[in-house]
């Protein structure tokens, strides 16, 4: 059997098409249609990409415009055209609740592109009892969910046949196409129904107008002639195109809620009323074989005001975890220490939990090397059950930041917050202390003195210039000499900040026993004290012991 003779007698799987007409023009109706503007179906308009026309509404067609046109042209064959430029992603956005439509009576969706979408008719027409009455439950499916495709006027059409392309002109005309009858039923049609302009304009010119025309040709010469891509449109041309269903895979909604009737105003009896959504949150991610590591948690009230705030974890989430982050965002908003919202004048209503991050159930590695991480995983649980017991807030962890100096590299967070700094440790900071760190941050800095040889305090002008060398450091009752320095390192801090700008030099200083300590002097004309209290310019030097190398 020659391979010709092998294509065409290829049996197509029958399908089953959704087309929604001018989906483009729809999609920007039903944007616009929630108030920016007012959009009826008696309005030319068109949808512009690229100064062409790609969709027009069936008033813009009356008129003349046609899929094509530059705009200029269309504009002129209908001076009150509305044109509008194209949204793809509120294309895919506006087709969500069609393909759900579809999804609701048969899985194994094939979304060609936005407004038509095809599914395997086999299953369905065996469930429903033969292929007009899946056309009545589909229609309606479509009918009950897309209440704002009604509102706009929008059509949805229902065709079946063999392959996709077949079924999808049948859609376009609404009918069912006897099975084995794809052919005799695309034979009519003009070329340009293949949705390919440059192969259809070529065919055109050789004298092949219909798609009876092109399908006749021989397969292997059209291969040869037109290659894959006239080979594939051959075969659709013919109604042979038997290749399996692209479907897309359902989006799996793993969000929790929980709605209170009445409304809750402590949060024990919130946490206490959420155990079992939030068994059934940590089991349904376990069940697809994930497990979440960051969550979002909002609660809402019954006057509308809502706390939103993301909880991440250092191992994975379980049903206590989640149960904790929702005992202490209720304590710090319902007691109005939450930083992001005053505190709620009415009960919670509603609950939510929504999985920001998520691993598989064996991915997460506790520890380096193949070591089994249990002591990291007790300290985990000692710090959470402290969190619990003491309340958010109470345990804090190190998290390394950007600065200048060693103390502002350095940012405690509560446990179970999300430990991610707000300064980039990798950014260029001029004026950075050099490595080693030290190894103890004094917070807050200790006063000292630095004297020189007769006793007297250093001074460091404002050009950074020191009065004498360092000889005694006195954070005690007995001075301590110091046998090497380095420095002065000015610098001028927070300048931009009119209240609160800093001219300070930094020395490194080391002692008798061989310890160092990092020093900072306050430079002459230098506010003293900390923000927000009020400061006070002076031209004594102050000097401060910020941190120790051990």
């Amino acid at each position: 059997m020659t391979a010709e003779r092998a294509d065409q007698t290829t049996d197509a799987i029958r399908m089953i098409a959704v087309w929604c007409p001018d989906w483009p023009v729809t999609a920007v109706r039903l944007v616009n249609g929630r108030g920016e503007r007012d959009l009826d179906s008696e309005t030319p308009m068109a949808v512009v990409s690229a100064n062409h026309v790609v969709a027009c509404s069936h008033a813009a067609r009356r008129a003349g415009v046609r899929r094509g046109l530059r705009r200029r042209e269309a504009q002129g064959r209908c001076p009150t055209l509305v044109v509008l430029p194209r949204d793809e992603g509120a294309e895919v956005r506006a087709f969500e609740p069609v393909v759900q439509a579809i999804e609701s009576l048969a899985p194994g969706v094939e979304i060609s592109r936005p407004g038509i979408a095809c599914v395997g008719a086999r299953g369905p027409t065996r469930y429903f009892g033969g292929e007009t009455a899946v056309v009545h439950a589909l229609s309606r499916a479509l009918i009950t969910r897309l209440g704002d495709l009604a509102a706009v006027g929008s059509d949805v059409l229902i065709g079946i046949a063999d392959g996709p392309f077949a079924a999808e002109q049948a859609a376009r005309r609404g009918t069912i196409v006897d099975p084995g009858g794809s052919a005799a039923f695309l034979a009519d049609m003009p070329v340009d129904a293949l949705g390919l302009p440059e192969l259809a304009d070529l065919l055109k010119r050789l004298g092949i107008r219909t798609l009876a025309a092109f399908a006749a040709l021989p397969a292997t010469d059209v291969l040869a002639r037109f290659g894959p891509a006239g080979a594939w449109a051959h075969r659709q041309a013919g109604g042979r195109d038997a290749r399996p269903i692209a479907a897309r895979r359902p989006v799996v909604e793993f969000s929790a809620e929980v709605v209170f009737e009445p409304a809750v105003d402590t949060a024990e009896a919130v946490t206490f009323s959420t155990r079992t959504t939030a068994e059934r949150f940590v089991t349904d991610l376990a069940g697809h074989g994930l497990a979440c590591t960051c969550l979002e948690l909002l609660v809402r009230t019954e006057h509308g005001e809502e706390t939103v705030r993301r909880w991440r974890h250092a191992g994975v989430l379980g049903t206590l975890d989640v149960l904790d982050r929702v005992r202490w965002q209720l304590d710090s908003w319902l007691a109005g220490r939450h930083p992001e919202a005053d505190r709620p004048t009415a009960g919670v209503t509603l609950l939510r939990l929504t999985p920001v991050e998520c691993v598989p159930v064996l991915a997460h590695q506790q520890a380096l090397w193949g070591a089994s991480g249990a002591d990291d995983e007790r300290a985990h649980r000692a710090l959470a059950r402290l969190a619990t017991l003491l309340g958010h807030g109470s345990v804090l962890t190190a998290v390394a930041d950007g600065g200048r100096t060693p103390g502002e590299r350095t940012r405690l967070v509560p446990w179970g917050d999300e430990r991610t700094p707000l300064n980039g440790p990798d950014r260029p900071w001029p004026g950075r202390l050099p490595a080693p760190a030290p190894s103890v941050l004094l917070d807050p800095p200790r006063p000292v003195q630095v004297l020189d040889a007769s006793g007297r305090q250093v001074i460091v002008t404002e050009r950074g210039a020191v009065s004498d060398a360092p000889a005694q450091l006195s954070y005690g009752n007995q001075p301590v000499p110091i046998t090497a320095w380095a420095g002065p390192w000015p610098v001028d801090d927070r300048w931009w900040e009119g209240r609160r700008p800093r001219r300070r030099a930094r020395f490194q200083l080391v002692d008798l026993r061989g310890r160092a300590y990092l020093a900072t002097c306050t430079l002459p004309g230098s506010p003293v004290g900390t923000h927000p209290t009020p400061h006070v310019s002076t031209d004594v030097p102050v000097w401060t012991l910020d941190a120790v190398y051990d």
